[in-house]
């Protein structure tokens, strides 16, 4: 006989709200806008000697920390070929702080600084999103002592219904 477990976190405090725009093609890029994303996890695995795939608590304390990097601002992808983006310092005869500049074709946005995540992803596709939450979730198990086992699911809905799964299976 064959058996699997499955562990699933879908918490309500596993949202953030924030920022975003993608190249559609070559040549097209959406406008800005933003979404209350939400993000699931899946773990699946053989239970510990404590009856545990994972642990729930380390699972979803080390889900909202990463989550929080990501609440309330502008998410920008730093591998897009499509993008420019320069980050320039504070300036003293402005007083404005540090800004991010974007330019796409003949488009360009400037964003303070302080309210962007430049993620090292190539584009903020919920796809691209759910991977690098799963890979920071992964890091952050493996850092805290409760590395992940079996194979982990990450799930971001990024408006009711419409959502995107990235999947890794340990070699």
């Amino acid at each position: 006989m064959s058996e699997q477990f499955h562990v699933r976190l879908r918490k309500a405090t596993h949202v953030f709200c924030a920022g975003h725009f993608i190249t559609l093609t070559d040549q097209i890029c959406e406008p800005v806008h933003g979404h209350n994303w939400t993000v699931g996890v899946d773990v699946v695995g053989s239970p510990d000697a404590h009856g545990m795939v994972i642990d729930f608590i380390a699972l979803r304390n080390l889900l909202s920390d990463i989550l929080a990097q990501l609440d309330h601002r502008m998410l920008l992808p730093t591998l897009n070929r499509f993008l420019k983006l320069v980050t320039r310092p504070a300036s003293a005869d402005t007083m404005s702080g540090s800004e991010v500049e974007v330019q796409f074709t003949d488009r360009r946005w400037v964003f303070p600084a302080a309210e962007c995540v430049l993620l090292p992803i190539e584009n903020t596709t919920a796809e691209w999103l759910a991977r690098w939450i799963g890979q920071a979730l992964a890091t952050a198990m493996t850092a805290a002592g409760c590395p992940l086992r079996g194979t982990l699911r990450i799930e971001v809905d990024e408006c009711l219904g419409q959502s995107a799964v990235w999947e890794h299976r340990p070699d």
